[in-house]
């Protein structure tokens, strides 16, 4: 199995590609999950289109109805992953409300997401109290399941998620919603604090992270910036566009810009790159 990790010679990051939540266009959803490797993506999340994604704002929502409109399910999820892989070494987190996943049945999803070369699975609305089946047959089959944590997150359910998590756990950077947001608030590194407190696993930053001064700016103080809601609506913006799978790579590309690399003595330098 891939280390399903930022990875740790550059603080990397993590790009959230919701293209199954987009298109009914398979092929092309597969081509982004390429693309988006080639242009920096150290893991890539894959979202699985949900009825009620309570949990995301409006953006993802869209794309969560035209998916489901136009028939996309679970098993093209695996189909494009198993697909995607076969020209692509990056982690594959598969990002799902419970739902879907209990519908298609927990161990055959563990199963089935093992042979399509999945890494992860991101479950957004399983709280860790009743998680543990679910993580115990992820394990099983060498998955990594990843949890969310969030400012609101107590210290004795953060201590209890440490415990469950591999991989790295996906801090909520606010309050609410997935969605593009202008500024970011400081909730995020103090909540990044508290999870390295409890855990050495890498932290991944996710929420509102649209920009690229948002991801210089998280990758001062986390192991990893999820960019999702921004690249879906690129994806949106750019549908039915000939040239719509390089036009979303060079948009990630400006995400990333110049990685922070590690400088002698082992610490990582997460400054920007002076201009």
């Amino acid at each position: 199995m891939r280390n399903c990790k930022p990875n740790e010679a550059n603080q990397g990051n993590v790009r959230g590609a919701e293209a199954l939540r987009t298109r009914r266009d398979l092929p092309t959803t597969e081509l982004l999950l390429i693309e988006l490797a080639a242009a920096g993506a150290d893991i890539i999340e894959l979202g699985v289109p949900f009825s009620d994604p309570v949990a995301d704002g409006a953006v993802i929502q869209r794309a969560s109805e035209r998916a489901l409109r136009n028939g996309v399910r679970l098993d093209d999820a695996l189909v494009c992953v198993a697909h995607a892989t076969q020209h692509i070494d990056v982690p594959i987190v598969l990002f799902s409300y419970f739902n879907p996943l209990l519908k298609f049945g927990e161990d055959r999803l563990a199963n089935d997401a093992k042979q399509a070369g999945v890494d992860a699975v991101l479950v957004t609305d399983l709280i860790p109290e009743e998680a543990q089946r679910w993580t115990e047959k992820l394990r099983q089959q060498g998955l990594d399941p990843i949890f969310l944590v969030a400012p609101t997150t107590s210290d004795e359910r953060l201590t209890r998620i440490a415990q469950q998590a591999r991989g790295f756990i996906y801090a909520v950077s606010r309050a609410g919603v997935t969605g593009a947001r202008d500024e970011m608030t400081r909730d995020a590194e103090t909540l990044v604090k508290r999870v390295r407190s409890v855990s050495d696993l890498p932290i991944a930053v996710g929420f509102g992270i649209s920009t690229a001064e948002h991801v210089r700016e998280v990758w001062r103080f986390a192991d990893a910036a999820v960019v999702g809601s921004a690249i879906v609506r690129e994806i949106e913006r750019l549908t039915g566009a000939a040239d719509l799978v390089n036009r979303v790579g060079k948009f990630t590309r400006s995400l990333i810009g110049s990685k922070p690399t590690k400088p002698e003595g082992g610490e990582t330098d997460t400054r920007p790159e002076s201009r």
